[in-house]
């Protein structure tokens, strides 16, 4: 191995994550979140939802979607240019060293982004990866690119969608809202269809992690009902390890691998449906 008097460099600082205004990938990111700030409508949503949650598309396992992950790289992150699964694991790390005594947590931080397995059976990047956001009601102050990305939205003209809480009532919940189609929706339909054994807080993670308007900067609070505020504390504990994990060494796979499958065994064991 490396020579053990050298010293580690030093990771990005904090401040240095989710930077939508400068780096090598800034064109990529900028592009993606256009796209998908332009088509994701409430009508698109509800096309998407249909059409996929019949979860029956293929057959596969949770390590079968892991290993396909590595030929997705998300063009929408601005922090990593290197394949999926490497995240994946690095996050589940994260929460184990963490939190050794809940080990459906550790499975959560692999699970969290098999969703984007989605690219690869032929949707766009944008109606796959990135923040995600309510259609449906007024885009919020902190949505990624808000100000300069919806003037081609349809629903954004339309006065059931153009108020506060547009087709919804205040405080009627997440559970309510129609989320912009992508990963996070995706997976959790999953979940659900193939009834994965894990406590309600595991989904919830899952569904919301990427809605970061809501869990990073206080929007849409007026949705929310009780059991999203109690629910908060637990995405915002994935997020800590999804975000501040990936400027880590990428992970030994081959040795983890073990102890990842017992996990899947134990909570979503076998051929799944997708």
């Amino acid at each position: 191995g490396p020579d053990s008097s050298e010293e580690p460099k030093p990771g990005k600082a904090k401040t240095e994550f989710r930077n939508y205004t400068e780096g090598k990938l800034i064109d990529r990111v900028y592009n993606t979140y256009l796209l998908m700030h332009t088509h994701q409508t409430v009508e698109f949503v509800r096309r998407k939802s249909a059409q996929y949650g019949s979860c029956s598309l293929r057959r596969m396992s949770v390590m079968e979607a892991l290993e396909l992950l590595d030929q997705v790289v998300d063009e929408s992150d601005p922090d990593v240019d290197f394949p999926n699964s490497f995240h994946a694991f690095q996050t589940a790390e994260g929460i184990r060293r963490a939190h050794p005594d809940k080990d459906w947590f550790h499975l959560v931080g692999l699970l969290h982004d098999l969703g984007k397995v989605l690219v690869l059976f032929g949707e766009p990047q944008w109606a796959v990866v990135g923040d995600t956001f309510p259609v449906g009601c007024k885009v919020q102050k902190s949505v990624v690119y808000g100000d300069c990305t919806f003037h081609e939205n349809p629903d954004t003209r339309d006065p059931r969608y153009s108020t506060e809480c547009g087709m919804y009532q205040p405080g009627c919940g997440l559970d309510n809202v129609l989320m912009s189609w992508g990963h996070d929706e995706y997976m959790y339909q999953v979940m659900k269809f193939n009834n994965f054994a894990l406590p309600k807080e595991a989904f919830y993670m899952v569904r919301f992690h990427s809605f970061y308007p809501w869990h990073a900067h206080g929007d849409y609070g007026h949705l929310c009902s009780e059991e999203d505020q109690r629910m908060l504390p637990w995405v915002r504990e994935l997020n800590k390890f999804d975000l501040y994990t990936k400027q880590e060494e990428l992970p030994d796979v081959q040795q983890l691998r073990a102890y990842y499958q017992g996990l899947i065994d134990k909570y979503c064991p076998g051929q799944l449906c997708w």
